[in-house]
């Protein structure tokens, strides 16, 4: 193979290697692709990967993972499109292989009325969105992902959804998996190790909806979070909700965030409405808008904080669903003294309602005020949110980005904690700029950590100080549990706190 010829020859024995685990046509080492897998706009950055390997199924991945435990290169699996902000899939060691899992976008199976549905790794929202609603589902989405986002990484990485009452647990919406572990092990998790095969407990009316087990043994924790340094999944199961007949939206704008924040919590307590969130007005803009010039025009014309709850009706009784809803929103409304209205300036009911449930048009919502965005995201208590936007605040003004970031607050788990996020957008091309939002990151990440901030999904630069702080006993306990799935390292290798085999 002509691609083949222009490997150095350091790298020919893995390519060879490689090549015996799945068809040679399946491997790249195309300049342009290799370089995706450099950087991030996470100001992470890393050397470009050997090869990028595009497995047909899980054969594939199986035979790739073993390759790598005899010949001693590591493993990198990738399933959203481009652009990548987390810097999650940027190589840290120089013998790397990317699995990019692309083309692994089946949509196995829609079960309606389980309302579950069965998607490889690579099936993006896009494609998830236009199928369940042919079966008259809606999949349950964080806010606004890129159309290449996959549906299975943002599950592994628990993304919080914007409808927190079907957020029953922290690893919802995710179901049951098929894993190849870093010891080359395939594994089925939940319902789906069985009794029988996947056939055989469909011919059964099973689902694969329930996550836990199989036994007492709960796997399916174990990979979320882990950003694919203990497992590849191949396949899971989702939650999906019932697509609503009717659909209501209302607004609260506020100069300060507490008002929000006390109407919101009397509706997460008795489960009312459906997309319930908060953002600043820069979000709502940027979500809105897809210029610079219009981002600024619109975000000028809102309050600084916008609440924004959605309520549906289903089937027969839509109507009457919805109107009885409505009835006790406006009286926690009234008793949290907020006026409640469906349009808000230039920003209507329907714009929003024609927002949430779907994927970010292009450019990508986060990238169209500025060429760069730098996420700050972690958990806390709702108490905690106004403390934690404070410091962030304060911090934004030293460095000269007041005007220059959006904050979203997303209850999440029926709003036992909230997910509290800050994109810090930031011009990528100039060169001080993006240092300035660099010392920024670090500083804030700093503060809001001070102050409780709980980093559970640790990207970027910032991770070793997150673990830093964590006890060395968690260290030991996860160091553990990576030594008994993935033996010999192979998987994304550096990421987390798996930096250093001991102490």
């Amino acid at each position: 193979m002509k691609q083949k010829d222009t490997i150095p020859l350091a790298s020919k024995r893995i390519h060879d290697t490689v090549a015996r685990a799945v068809d040679a046509k399946r491997i790249s080492s195309d300049p342009k692709r290799l370089n995706e897998y450099t950087g991030s706009q996470s100001f992470l950055s890393g050397s470009p990967p050997l090869f990028i390997v595009t497995p047909k199924d899980t054969h594939d991945v199986k035979n790739v993972i073993e390759a790598a435990n005899k010949t001693g290169f590591s493993v990198l699996a990738s399933s959203s499109g481009m652009p990548k902000l987390r810097g999650d899939t940027v190589p840290r060691s120089d013998n790397c292989v990317i699995l990019d899992m692309r083309e692994m976008n089946r949509i196995l199976r829609v079960d309606q009325q389980n309302k579950v549905a069965m998607v490889e790794a690579g099936v993006t929202f896009d494609q998830l969105v236009a199928e369940t609603r042919k079966h008259g589902l809606r999949p349950l989405m964080p806010l606004l992902p890129k159309a290449s986002k996959s549906v299975v990484a943002a599950c592994l990485d628990r993304e919080p959804i914007t409808m927190p009452k079907y957020h029953w647990d922290s690893s919802d919406p995710l179901l049951c998996t098929e894993t190849v572990f870093g010891s080359g092990d395939v594994f089925r998790t939940g319902a789906a190790a069985g009794p029988g095969s996947l056939e055989e407990q469909w011919e059964s009316g099973q689902a694969q909806k329930n996550p836990l087990g199989p036994s007492q043994f709960d796997p399916f924790r174990l990979i979320q979070g882990s950003q694919g340094t203990i497992g590849v999944v191949t396949w899971a199961t989702v939650k999906c909700e019932t697509l609503p007949s009717v659909q209501r939206a209302y607004f609260v704008g506020s100069d300060t965030i507490e008002p929000c924040l006390n109407f919101l919590q009397p509706l997460l307590k008795r489960r009312l409405g459906d997309d319930l969130l908060i953002v600043d007005r820069t979000t709502l803009a940027a979500a809105l808008k897809k210029s610079p010039t219009e981002i600024e025009s619109m975000r000028r014309s809102l309050p600084p904080w916008i609440a924004i709850l959605t309520m549906s009706g289903k089937g027969n009784l839509a109507q009457d669903e919805i109107d009885y809803v409505d009835g006790d929103v406006k009286d926690i409304a009234r008793a949290a003294g907020v006026r409640l209205v469906s349009s808000l300036g230039p920003v209507t009911a329907e714009n929003v309602l024609s927002l949430l449930g779907r994927c970010s048009e292009d450019p990508y919502w986060k990238l169209r005020l500025r060429s760069g965005c730098q996420e700050v995201f972690f958990l806390t208590t709702l108490e905690k949110i106004p403390s934690m936007v404070s410091a962030f605040a304060a911090v934004a003004k030293s460095h000269g980005f007041s005007e220059s970031y959006g904050t979203y607050v997303q209850p999440a788990v029926q709003g036992c904690s909230f997910h509290v996020e800050f994109d810090m957008f930031y011009d990528a091309t100039d060169s001080s700029e993006r240092e300035r939002a660099r010392t920024l990151y670090s500083e804030a990440c700093e503060s809001l950590l001070s102050r409780g901030a709980y980093f559970s999904r640790p990207y970027g630069p910032f991770v070793d100080r997150v673990y830093e702080k964590s006890s060395a006993q968690t260290r030991k306990a996860m160091r553990t549990v990576k030594s008994i799935f993935d033996p010999h390292g192979v998987l994304n290798p550096g990421a987390l706190c798996f930096k250093e085999v001991n102490e």
